[in-house]
């Protein structure tokens, strides 16, 4: 089978973010379309689009309420079919996101399932009797409050399991006509010509009829630990794979997995299952920490082993962009960059990494669109907190930080400035292509103290070392007496001179290079 992705760099598109074409004044499948020259140009070989399906948009698209349609703020599907062939010409794979989990109370699913206790869809999602006259057990959304809603049937009523929002109903997966259903979906979608499926929080399925209540912690802080990784849920995705693969052998299917455990992470990866997972005790840290890092590469490396290929990315459309969120100079955004850009591993870029791109920031609640975060500012209120209080908290919970609009006149600003950041990803991604060590070596990472983090790359005789300096002073490190500076962010060293054949060489007495602050060097050994 075809691992394609294993040497691809992906770039994820929250679509009413992106591009504008100006038809409707929205975002959209065309301009997604008329981006994909920017997109080529860049190295991007596969695009991983955010949900653009029909939905009343209470958490911005992941309230499905028809799994094979096109949304009309975002296009037709005319529009999606032209886009994908036009990806293709242009050698970019496309994944799109599957919200698997549950649907939009607006689906026509769970319309007739709500319709009355005895509708023949009921079992499609999860009702249930009043427990003591009141919720089945003590859940929680994963957006705060309970994670049951009351539907009153004349004298009586039940509860339906929203593990999100309460417009977002949970899927009964015990079911097996849900099973089908679902199977039907994705196969519309595989004829369609995508190429993979990012798969939101798919440990939450709900397979097992168990209500057991989850534990708490002295300070009542509720743990997510029943209704999720539930026994049964492995099986269920790999059947899932299963199907999808005996339609596309080669399709690329990546986890979005609800969990800080790296052993629980990693172990819906391989076997049949997952191609890969993603990794959010890497790429969601609020606080850049060298050494933590270090360390949580070092675990990946040692647990996914020599076959497998980690996620490596440190954005998203939910969280804040990382470039504040580390308080970044631009040598440092590139310096981190580098290094998703050098581990082993299948990087992710969120559209604006490669231009260093800033989180929006809120001044009220009127700016907000994130459902998580609008239910943070309103439980704030309730509290007693005041308005500007409440206003901070919508800034530390709600997810429109990194849902601002595409810079694209700083994109074309940096496409012409050979000394920017988005140059320095373009020359990076195409070093990648030209040097298999990059993406088929060996990997070993060494942090050598002062800030500096070295990565060797080894593929039978090549070997390529990257210096990424995350300091704000310059290093010196011991380098062999001959190498070729492949790629750097900053000036190269002094201590150079030029060969005829117009490599640049450190002169035979030289061991040692200054790797400058918040820089980093690529060399070839």
């Amino acid at each position: 089978m075809n691992q394609w992705w294993k040497n691809t760099v992906f770039y994820e598109i929250y679509i009413r973010s992106f591009c504008d074409t100006g038809q409707n004044g929205k975002s959209g499948i065309r301009g997604i379309t008329s981006k994909l020259p920017y997109l080529k140009e860049l190295g991007v070989g596969g695009i991983w689009l955010t949900p653009f399906y029909p939905s009343p948009k209470v958490d911005n698209g992941y309230d499905v309420s028809d799994y094979c349609g096109v949304d009309p703020d975002y296009g037709t599907m005319e529009d999606f079919e032209e886009m994908v062939k036009a990806a293709h010409k242009h050698g970019i794979r496309v994944i799109i996101d599957m919200v698997l989990n549950h649907t939009s109370i607006l689906h026509p699913w769970f319309i007739k399932s709500a319709a009355s206790k005895d509708s023949s869809e009921r079992d499609w999602y999860i009702w249930k009797d009043p427990v003591n006259g009141g919720e089945p057990n003590n859940w929680e959304s994963f957006f705060g409050g309970s994670a049951w809603e009351y539907v009153e049937y004349g004298d009586s009523g039940q509860y339906y399991y929203h593990s999100f929002a309460k417009e977002q109903a949970d899927l009964n997966w015990q079911n097996p006509s849900v099973e089908e259903a679902i199977y039907q979906v994705l196969d519309f979608w595989l004829l369609k010509g995508v190429d993979g499926f990012r798969f939101d929080v798919i440990n939450n399925l709900s397979v097992s009829g168990s209500l057991a209540d989850n534990p708490v912690t002295g300070n009542g802080e509720q743990l997510h630990e029943n209704d999720v990784n539930q026994p049964g849920v492995q099986a269920v995705i790999k059947r899932m794979a299963g199907r999808i693969r005996e339609k596309k052998p080669d399709a690329f299917l990546v986890g979005e997995i609800s969990s800080d455990d790296l052993t629980r992470i990693h172990s819906y990866t391989g076997g049949g299952s997952l191609d890969t997972t993603f990794n959010f005790n890497l790429g969601s840290r609020e606080i850049f920490q060298l050494d933590e890092i270090y360390e949580e590469l070092k675990r990946m490396q040692e647990l996914y082993g020599d076959s497998e290929y980690p996620t490596l990315f440190f954005g998203s459309h939910d969280m804040r962009r990382f470039p504040d969120r580390f308080g970044f100079s631009e040598g440092k955004t590139k310096c981190l960059l580098a290094l998703m850009l050098s581990c082993r591993g299948i990087p992710f870029l969120y559209f604006g990494d490669e231009i260093g791109m800033k989180s929006r920031i809120l001044n009220s609640v009127d700016d907000a669109k994130d459902v998580q975060g609008i239910l943070a500012y309103e439980a704030a209120l309730k509290e007693g907190k005041s308005r500007e209080e409440a206003v901070r908290i919508l800034n530390e919970r709600s997810r429109d930080a990194s849902r601002n609009p595409m810079d694209w006149d700083e994109a074309e600003k940096q496409r012409e400035d050979p000394s920017s950041i988005w140059n320095f990803v373009k020359n990076f991604i195409e070093l990648r292509e030209k040097t298999a060590a990059l993406t088929e070596g060996t990997m070993e990472l060494r942090k050598l103290g002062n800030g500096l983090i070295e990565i060797e790359r080894a593929l039978g005789m090549d070997r390529v070392r990257i210096m990424i300096n995350f300091s704000d002073c310059g290093v010196t490190v011991p380098v062999e007496d001959r190498w070729q500076i492949l790629c750097a962010s900053d000036s190269v060293p002094d201590s150079r001179t030029r060969e005829k054949n117009g490599k640049d060489c450190v002169k035979p007495e030289m061991v040692r290079m200054l790797v400058p602050g918040g820089g980093c060097v690529i060399l070839e050994i």
